[in-house]
């Protein structure tokens, strides 16, 4: 017969030795880095600022619609007008002079709603609501500002007046006008298409969250400091 096992000293008995387990080793280690959350994102501006920029977009682009009135008096054709001694008549009767005049206008307009969309985007790359908004409104202003603009300083549109002044039998210019008025929105249509379209290639993406068990930068690797994997 053996006698017991007794410890020694009356010591208690050692307990048996177990290896960390996974949750054991997360336990004592560090906590896990975490992912960056939204504050560690750019923070976008604070509303009033937003409306402040929105504001003054839409004051410099009714601004920059006198350049477009400018050009669109420049380039757009003129309207031969020949008057008697009691009427005022078109001098070709199949003149594309008023049409063209509108033509002009569309694609000056659309040039501007261009160049203005993409130096918005280059300045404020991440937009918003007042700014896409005040980018069709300041287009609108400035397309009725040239508009207005061009036939104030465009011939005169008191024919008769013009027609005594010149002379019975002389051709004159008549006044500068618009025919079909939805050109005036090809400024702001021109902008939000442009600007929708930089922002869809170019704009600020949101992180995805990780996948489930994809590693997390930063936190420990629970695999290698279990001894049992």
């Amino acid at each position: 017969m053996t006698a017991p096992l007794t410890p020694r000293d009356n010591q208690p008995p050692e307990e048996p030795h177990t290896p960390p387990t996974a949750s054991g080793a997360g336990s004592s280690a560090e906590p896990p880095a975490h992912p960056p959350t939204g504050n560690d994102a750019p923070v976008d501006p604070p509303l009033g600022q937003e409306l402040r920029e929105a504001a003054l977009t839409v004051l410099v682009l009714a601004l920059v619609g006198a350049l477009l009135g400018l050009l669109w008096l420049w380039l757009a054709p003129r309207i031969p007008l020949v008057a008697d001694t009691h009427n005022v008549y078109l001098k070709d009767t199949e003149g594309e002079e008023a049409i063209g005049a509108d033509g002009v206008f569309l694609l000056i307009a659309a040039g501007f709603g261009i160049v203005s969309a993409a130096v918005l985007f280059r300045l404020r790359r991440r937009g918003g609501v007042p700014l896409v908004i005040a980018l069709a409104v300041g287009g609108l202003l400035g397309s009725v500002l040239g508009w207005q603009l061009g036939m104030v300083l465009g011939p005169t549109d008191d024919l008769a007046a013009h027609a005594a002044q010149v002379g019975p039998g002389v051709v004159f210019d008549g006044p500068l006008r618009l025919q079909a008025m939805g050109v005036l929105l090809a400024w702001p249509i021109a902008a939000m298409v442009t600007h929708l379209a930089l922002t869809g290639l170019f704009g600020p993406r949101d992180e995805e969250p990780p996948l489930p068990g994809t590693p997390v930068p930063g936190a420990p690797d629970l695999a290698k400091d279990d001894p049992a994997a």
